[in-house]
């Protein structure tokens, strides 16, 4: 099976659903399969004190103005359910609160997503996975305990899911990737593992989808220098299209562990084994 490669947009498109289009023809174009964004409900995500709190932005003075400029409301998202139907790709996004999830109800998605920010709520984990839709969970910022009890409620419910192994600093460091985390989560969980990755470059998740990956998520961005927490670890169009493509040539490189003697080879072995004769 083909790894399901996901390119988060999260809050990359800056509140314009021009720049969201754009990062979606890029996204098919490139190859991938699905397209994930994030939804927040601002007053139940941030305290008061938070929201009022001086951060200055495109938006205004305040961190409520920041966040509030950077979240997609009904329209937007109704207008990116269609574009995405248009052209034949998946979306879907990830809750920060249980309103928030209620909310992407409302569309017919394929999946779901659980943040490593939210592994931790029980509650939010038990109402998506009522839902029994596939979810990606991600693994960040979090221990085998934590993990363990996400599965637990997910294989209660009967809800398909993969975890997927991440490490939550941005960007992340080569050293503390720990790819070989994925086989210690399949062998312990028995469920199909991805990789959601916020290093720089690509080598790292190209690494990773020789570890038999089910799915592989990667921000993606316009450009690197524009504005955002999450653009600098983020990949531009270019570097998008390289790394489905170097995943896609893995792939088939992997083969299915059986040593073949293949036809081309019998042939150069007359060629260099002719003075064994």
């Amino acid at each position: 099976m083909s790894i399901f490669i996901i390119a988060e947009i999260g809050i990359n498109h800056n509140g314009s659903l021009d720049i969201c289009k754009k990062l979606i023809d890029i996204a098919k174009s490139a190859g991938c399969d699905a397209v994930k964004f994030q939804k927040r409900t601002l007053n139940k995500v941030y305290s008061k004190e938070q929201l009022s709190s001086y951060r200055e932005s495109p938006w205004g003075k305040t961190f409520y103005e920041q966040k509030n400029g950077l979240e997609f409301g009904l329209k937007e998202y109704k207008s990116i359910d269609t574009y995405c139907k248009k052209k034949n790709i998946y979306w879907f996004a990830s809750a920060w609160d249980i309103d928030s999830q209620k909310f992407l109800n409302k569309f017919k998605t394929k999946f779901n997503k659980i943040a490593s920010a939210m592994i931790v709520d029980k509650k939010f984990l038990d109402f998506v996975a009522k839902q029994r839709k596939h979810t990606f969970i991600s693994t960040g910022m979090s221990n085998m305990k934590i993990i363990d009890d996400a599965v637990k409620i997910f294989k209660k419910r009967k809800c398909s899911f993969e975890l997927m192994h991440c490490v939550s600093t941005y960007p992340l460091k080569d050293e503390t990737a720990n790819l070989k985390f994925i086989n210690t989560l399949k062998k312990k969980f028995k469920c199909k593992v991805g990789y959601s990755g916020h290093e720089s470059g690509l080598a790292i998740s190209i690494a990773a989808s020789a570890f038999g990956l089910t799915s592989l998520e990667r921000h993606i961005t316009l450009d690197r220098s524009m504005y955002g927490s999450d653009q600098s670890a983020s990949i531009e169009p270019n570097g998008l299209k390289s790394l489905v493509d170097s995943v896609r040539k893995v792939e088939k490189a992997l083969g299915n562990g059986k040593k073949v003697f293949l036809p081309e080879e019998k042939e150069m072995a007359k060629k260099l084994r002719a003075h064994l004769i």
